[in-house]
């Protein structure tokens, strides 16, 4: 398919705002507007020839189901109909970059819907759009509700350009829509009753499909976009005449691409993904700081001088330190604030220090540890220093 390529790079969220397949067996995994699903080969053997069969207010194909059902047609897996023995046409006008529409017609297993988000990916930087009542009465070769193949495609009557879901393999037997209302053709296989004009994957991706690279099933997580690639190639580069010298001293045309990475986004990942009921719990390695002092002083007494100590002799060695040494506000309030704020190590200076103990918190296991005032620093800038290592 023409137009750009894209790649985005995705962090395990389930409330994000995207989806990506990631397989149970290897270490696979792709958005899913990239992937590429493994399909297997068709099994259908000695299909009789194609049928047209009255099929009447069948405009869906739960209602096409139960009608061959009901008809007593053969599948041509010898089991019964479901939706995965259809074939559904369906048809979006793509807005191109220059403001042209053209018509385009995707065959799809009946059992998925086509990924719009999907589609638009590959046909990028062209946009598609949904096909109304007045793009059908511009092309009255198609029937509303019983599209089939034999007037799809640009050398056929309709004029329609016609890509096929790489699900549609060569040798499967299908029933899709005679293009006539109320009836639909029986046994059509691909390779020997139609053709297209190219594939295209644009089905939904679902849970359990096989896996492009080992074949094991695939699941489907959500996921925060913190970073994206397009990959550009030369069509705008030539729009624009933009070319550099080589290494030979000739004029080439650049190949163009675009990254992107979002910060804030980054941000979102690491407050969906590292806080618990307290509020956040930051990696270290990416922490404002390393440390949060908090002092439960009242502003002139021996807490204060020596929180104020811990956090001077610590900035010193080389750690950021958030210190808290409002006054006028209780200890209990400074907690919950240190909790919620998750910096990695929370140090406080409290009562203990009377019987020379200073409490060293960490965030996110709760451990809490009772060391001699003396040595606190010493002890907070080894643990530091070890973990972010």
């Amino acid at each position: 398919m023409g137009g750009s390529k894209s790649e985005e790079f995705l962090a395990e969220c389930e409330v994000g705002e995207d989806t990506f397949v990631r397989c149970g067996s290897c270490d696979y995994a792709a958005n899913t507007e990239a992937v590429r699903v493994r399909v297997a080969p068709s099994t259908h053997t000695n299909v009789p020839p194609s049928q047209v069969v009255d099929t009447p207010n069948t405009p869906t194909i739960e209602t096409l189901v139960e009608c061959l059902k009901s008809l007593g047609v053969a599948a041509p897996h010898g089991g019964q109909w479901t939706g995965a023995d259809t074939l559904k046409n369906v048809v979006v006008m793509v807005k191109n970059p220059d403001g042209s529409r053209t018509p385009l017609a995707v065959g799809v297993p009946g059992d998925r819907e086509v990924d719009m988000k999907r589609l638009e990916a590959q046909l990028s930087p062209s946009e598609v759009e949904p096909f109304g009542e007045a793009d059908f009465a511009a092309f009255p070769a198609l029937v509303k509700g019983y599209i089939g193949p034999d007037v799809l495609g640009i050398d056929k009557a309709s004029g329609v350009r016609y890509l096929l879901d790489t699900r549609v393999t060569d040798g499967s037997a299908w029933v899709t829509g005679a293009n006539v209302s109320g009836k639909h053709v029986v046994n059509l296989v691909f390779g020997r009753d139609f053709g297209a004009d190219g594939t295209i994957e644009a089905a939904e991706v679902r849970a359990g499909d096989s896996c492009p690279e080992c074949g094991a099933a695939m699941r489907i997580d959500r996921g925060i976009e913190i970073g994206h690639v397009f990959q550009l190639g030369r069509k705008y580069a030539e729009a624009l005449d933009l070319k550099v010298l080589d290494k030979n001293g000739k004029q080439q045309v650049v190949t163009m691409g675009s990254y992107g990475i979002g910060v804030s986004r980054a941000v979102a990942v690491v407050a969906e993904t590292s806080h618990d009921e307290l509020g956040l719990c930051w990696p270290r390695e990416i922490a404002p700081a390393d440390v949060h002092v908090v002092s439960t002083g009242k502003g002139n007494d021996e807490i204060t001088s020596f929180s104020d100590h811990v956090a001077t002799s610590l900035e010193q060695r080389g750690l950021k330190v958030l210190f808290d040494d409002r006054i006028g506000v209780s200890p209990g309030v400074k907690f919950k604030d240190a909790e919620l704020l998750g910096m990695p190590t929370i140090v406080i200076v409290g009562k203990g220090l009377a019987d020379g103990k200073v409490e060293v918190r960490d965030r996110k296991s709760g451990e809490r540890t009772d060391v001699d005032a003396g040595s606190v620093i010493d002890h907070v800038f080894e643990t530091c220093r070890g973990t972010r290592n």
